[in-house]
């Protein structure tokens, strides 16, 4: 298993990601990063599908050519599907409006897992899923933390966010404002406005 890494890691390989995908990310106006196309720009595939009945994945890294179970709701009972290796499945779920930003978020961080945890996932026919937090309890283990810091920095650049913050902080209600600038939840942004002594 890796080892946990200090944020400014992940933040130096976002860095990276969002530079080679579109410098202007970086130095530009602050904008929502578009997660979708970085994956797609990084060789990824993007599928929605019902992962789980109770909605308790959210989505998977597939790393190697597979079959994935899915639930179709028609039918009322899960079935197998062939899936490429490099294809992110998210929970159609995810589509419904108001659910933006988990989505976005799910996205950055299934593309993280494949950043950070192709060697420890390829070969093996396992896929790295991200588990609904509102139904498991569960404490995460290290990959799963790992891919949370990797999305985190993927969507919030530091600089871009600090840039935005600091234009618009005495205004009415900057976390809401921020969070959808970024495109991400407002909890989210709370977390990182927190973490980052912003207010």
């Amino acid at each position: 298993m890796e080892k946990t890494y200090d944020t400014t890691v992940f933040e130096a390989v976002a860095r990276k990601i969002l530079k080679d995908y579109d410098p202007m990310l970086l130095s530009g106006l602050p904008q929502a990063i578009p997660i979708e196309k970085i994956a797609q720009h990084l060789g990824l595939c993007i599928e929605y599908q019902c992962l789980r009945k109770n909605g308790l994945i959210l989505g998977e890294m597939v790393y190697d050519d597979t079959y994935v179970p899915v639930y179709f709701a028609d039918i009322k009972s899960y079935d197998l599907i062939y899936v490429h290796g490099g294809t992110i499945i998210i929970d159609e779920c995810l589509l419904r409006k108001g659910r933006e930003g988990r989505l976005r978020f799910t996205c950055a961080h299934e593309v993280a897992h494949w950043l950070r945890h192709k060697d420890i996932y390829s070969g093996t026919g396992q896929a790295a899923a991200f588990v609904n937090p509102k139904i498991s309890s569960e404490e995460n283990p290290t990959v799963e933390r790992q891919a949370n810091q990797l999305a985190t920095a993927l969507l919030m650049p530091t600089g871009q966010v600090k840039k935005a913050f600091y234009a618009i902080r005495n205004t009415y209600d900057p976390t809401a404002r921020l969070a959808a600038l970024f495109g991400v939840s407002k909890q989210a942004m709370g977390i990182f406005i927190s973490e980052h002594n912003l207010l």
